[in-house]
């Protein structure tokens, strides 16, 4: 059963309209600049706030596996390499510093339950359910199809958020259950896209191309990364690949954010560095290049 680290209820990024959103943790990218860190392991992760611990102790006595000591100069510090993400020092924080990314699960049909308790929001604003991650097509596949057919019957407007690595055959089987599809797409060069995710990116265009081919619904999402695929040549590129390729698809340019960072230091991990945000005058920019090539369903964010 897929583990859960986030449901956000009230989203408005994740689609049309206000929707709630199911984050599953897992991802078989590793994107450098991922935003959501706590998302890429598949398996429950502690995360601690360590620079606002008080360093009273209840989390030493607490931890079955004695990964939790106090260092030194008095501070507490926490061994990962021990540490089984069990919650004991969670509940022992009184101060609430401490959590467990990933710690819960629930069957697809309970799951649709909670996630129809919101159906009233839903219709007013014309939303829906967004699932995301992570990576949702590197769930387990058939949970994906009973959760997504049951919403679909229900007259939800389902999306699915995905970066498109993981076999045709898992997204073919949720095509008649999934209004729209947001397609993540790091950068359209392969070297460039397997140096900053660790994968190439010949599936994941090849999957985008068939749920072109298929008639489905697609939001493609580009992060707009510096020094990443921001430049002139990488746009043309795109600009070229989405006339050519993906005709009627609606392109989002996402100007690339800093606000994850803090998670990289609570899940003990330095973030990456050398990454930076686009100014507003050149996300203006790289919008109107689209729009005079003629792609004119383009926006920035969304």
């Amino acid at each position: 059963m897929p583990l859960i680290f986030n449901i956000q209820r009230f989203s408005t990024h994740d689609g049309p309209g206000i929707r709630t959103t199911v984050f599953f943790k897992g991802c078989p990218l590793a994107c450098a600049w991922c935003h959501n860190p706590e998302s890429q392991a598949f398996e429950p992760e502690l995360m601690v706030d360590e620079e606002r611990c008080t360093g009273c102790g209840a989390c030493i006595s607490a931890c079955p596996a004695g990964a939790i000591v106090r260092a030194g100069d008095g501070s507490v510090t926490t061994d990962r390499s021990r540490c089984t993400a069990c919650g004991a020092c969670v509940d022992a924080c009184a101060d609430g510093l401490r959590e467990i990314a990933g710690d819960q699960q629930l069957p697809a049909s309970a799951l649709a339950r909670r996630l129809l308790a919101d159906r009233m929001f839903f219709e007013r604003s014309g939303g829906g359910v967004t699932l995301s991650g992570g990576e949702v097509l590197a769930q387990d596949g058939a949970y994906l199809e009973e959760l997504c057919r049951e919403l679909h019957n229900e007259g939800v407007h389902v999306a699915i958020d995905t970066c498109g690595q993981a076999p045709w055959k898992r997204i073919e089987r949720l095509l008649p259950h999934v209004d729209l599809w947001l397609y993540d797409m790091k950068a359209l060069d392969p070297d460039i896209h397997a140096r900053c995710t660790g994968h190439t990116n010949d599936l994941i265009l090849s999957n985008l191309e068939r749920l072109a081919q298929a008639g489905a619904r697609i939001n493609v999402r580009v992060p707009v990364v510096h020094p990443v695929n921001d430049g002139i040549e990488a746009m043309d590129a795109l600009v070229a690949y989405v006339t050519s390729r993906l005709a009627g698809a609606r392109l989002s340019l996402l100007p690339y954010h800093a606000t994850g960072n803090g998670k990289y230091r609570r899940l003990g991990r330095e973030a990456h560095s050398g990454f930076s945000a686009p100014t507003d005058e050149q996300m203006e920019r790289l919008c109107q290049l689209f729009i005079d090539r003629g792609i004119t369903d383009v926006e920035i964010g969304g």
